[in-house]
């Protein structure tokens, strides 16, 4: 699927686990934890002689301004289509079927969790206090790290989360994600998303 048709079925639904549909957990809550989902291009979906990501897979991000650090797990869809997110709020998930960090095009998407169920807060309650020039560094596994800086820092309405964000071409960025308010109990929860972009170091 392109990105241009995705346009049309990207957005993240961030609520509470009772009341949302199976979706990845994304965002913060009070009471509890946020519940959201993306629906993005699965691996079959991925073009022909993909060389985006390289071989070495992310397993840390750290901010160190913000004293945001978090381990980092590969993840993919759900059932339905969305991106999952681990459970647990002190871990990101990074999107395995796009381009990891330091790849040399398109968008690496990491999501994960502000809060947890009694409202503790997670490793991505930090992009909220995310500036424009912090350093972002993501740890990968055999391989040197990679040095990001942040860029833009944007809030969206959950149905209208950019088709750039899962795209795979393109001058290469990372793209962060979380839930942002309003928090809206009788709709399901928060209605927005926290989008944070950073670009390679130097670049």
């Amino acid at each position: 699927m392109t990105a241009v048709a995705l346009a049309a079925t990207l957005g993240l639904a961030c609520g509470t686990p009772e009341t949302a549909a199976p979706r990845a957990d994304f965002g913060p809550s009070a009471p509890g934890r946020g519940t959201a989902g993306a629906t993005a291009p699965d691996a079959a979906a991925a073009p022909a002689g993909d060389t985006s990501r390289p071989a070495a897979p992310p397993r840390r991000i750290r901010v160190p301004r913000v004293g945001l650090d978090a381990r980092i797990e590969a993840v993919g869809v759900t059932r339905e289509g969305t991106m999952t997110v681990p459970a647990d709020p002190a871990v990101a998930g990074w999107y395995r079927f796009g381009p990891a960090p330091g790849a040399g095009q398109g968008s690496a998407v990491l999501a994960g969790h502000v809060d947890d169920e009694r409202g503790a807060l997670g490793e991505f309650a930090a992009l909220r206090d995310l500036r424009r020039g912090d350093r972002v560094e993501v740890l990968r596994r055999g391989a040197d790290p990679v040095v990001h800086r942040v860029v833009a820092r944007r809030t969206v309405p959950q149905d209208e989360l950019p088709p750039s964000v899962f795209r795979r071409t393109g001058d290469p960025v990372l793209t962060l994600v979380t839930c942002a308010p309003p928090f809206l109990p009788d709709r399901g929860g928060y209605r927005s998303n926290l989008i944070v972009t950073a670009v390679p170091a130097g670049s």
